[in-house]
């Protein structure tokens, strides 16, 4: 049994007693969407041509035909069928005050997924992987993962994403065709990159654990084997891929992350647990949070000058050589020419010689952080 109660297993799963878990009566999702989910959608909304195609997409989609897919193909989560997950679903949509228990499912896939898709109503899925992989507190984090999706009304671009990302690989061979379509699908990866800050949020909500949010995201990273894994080393890794290198680490970060709909394991867990620590995640335990019956009076603008505000504090934290870079030029750094010629200097595998600061070619320290480029995670 470890310090704080938590009696473990042979595999590092841990047993959590019953417990009670707050609930958010009328909770908004603006409680819990993360800055760059709310700018990047507005951004999404504004982009040329988005509301022409998702216009027509959305008589389009072969919704019903998705449902008979996992109605026919897939396991219903139900009291007679993995009835855990039910109880599970139940209570996290209990606990986020969502209006309707969407329907969920179980499909055979070794590799750990989730997702939450549908135009009319959402439904969400569950591969066999991911529920092989984490135990009941982890699980209940991705179920409530899957939830906040829902209450955020996620779930209609996400399946309009799927549909796109299908269709670019099919207009590949028509000229132009096919860079309109990847626009679009880009600036959909990008937010569904952030809804996935949100929706881990509405998990640590739901499951009230900061230990077994951090616990699932190692297991999709490292998979199965906690006990050759610890959170602190985790942490420290965001830490290193945040701030190591140098300006070409920092473009490599971006078209690493381009073509992938989630944002990488360790950087997720490091930006949950900067939320679990911040004033706003105390005051939603504390009861103080928007409500739904208050949505109809925000105001756009405002919601739209918090997310600048929310995107410009990251930018100014960052460790990230590019965006002190742009840091610098917005506080009118006059260095600019020397930054960028030593930033990129690397570029033709030389570091000029008479540019500030540059290394004494007998120090060799440089470390780099491997990049892993593999997806799939809920």
């Amino acid at each position: 049994m470890s310090d704080d109660g938590h009696e473990q297993n042979g595999y590092g799963h841990e047993h959590v007693p019953s417990r009670r878990r707050r609930r958010f009566e009328g909770l908004s999702s603006r409680a819990y969407e993360h800055p760059a989910d709310r700018s990047a959608l507005v951004a999404l909304r504004k982009l040329s041509g988005f509301d022409t195609v998702f216009k027509a997409l959305s008589g389009l989609l072969p919704e019903r035909s998705l449902r008979l897919l996992f109605l026919s193909d897939s396991v219903r989560v139900s009291e007679a069928q993995f009835a855990h997950l039910h109880d599970m679903l139940r209570d996290a949509c209990y606990i986020l005050d969502l209006e309707k228990v969407p329907p969920m499912y179980v499909t055979q896939d070794p590799q750990p997924n989730a997702m939450c898709i549908g135009l009319d109503e959402p439904i969400i899925v569950v591969t066999t992987g991911l529920v092989e992989l984490l135990d009941e507190e982890e699980m209940r984090a991705v179920v409530g993962h899957e939830a906040g999706h829902a209450l955020s009304g996620h779930a209609v671009y996400r399946t309009v994403l799927l549909f796109l990302t299908s269709l670019a690989l099919r207009v590949a061979w028509i000229p132009l065709g096919n860079l309109a379509v990847m626009a679009i699908v880009t600036a959909l990866r990008e937010w569904f990159r952030k809804s996935e800050l949100s929706a881990d949020r509405a998990g640590l909500l739901v499951g009230q654990d900061l230990r077994a949010s951090m616990r699932g995201l190692m297991k999709l990273a490292g998979g199965n084997h906690l006990h050759e894994m610890n959170v602190d080393a985790f942490l420290e890794q965001a830490e290193e891929y945040e701030a190591g290198g140098d300006l070409r680490d920092s473009v490599l970060k971006i078209l690493n992350v381009l073509p992938r709909t989630h944002p990488f394991a360790t950087v997720r867990a490091a930006e949950l647990k900067k939320w679990a620590a911040s004033r706003d995640y105390q005051r939603i335990m504390d009861g103080h949070y928007p409500r739904r019956d208050e949505d109809k009076d925000a105001s756009v603008s405002d919601s739209f000058r918090e997310s600048a505000a929310g995107y410009a504090s990251e930018v100014k934290r960052s460790k990230d050589p590019l965006m002190k870079l742009v840091t610098d030029i917005a506080g009118g750094a006059n260095d600019l020419g020397d930054r960028v010629r030593r930033g990129f200097a690397g570029f033709s595998g030389t570091t000029p010689k008479d540019a500030p600061g540059a290394p004494d070619p007998r120090d060799s320290n440089d470390d780099h952080p491997n990049d892993r480029n593999h997806d799939g995670n809920p």
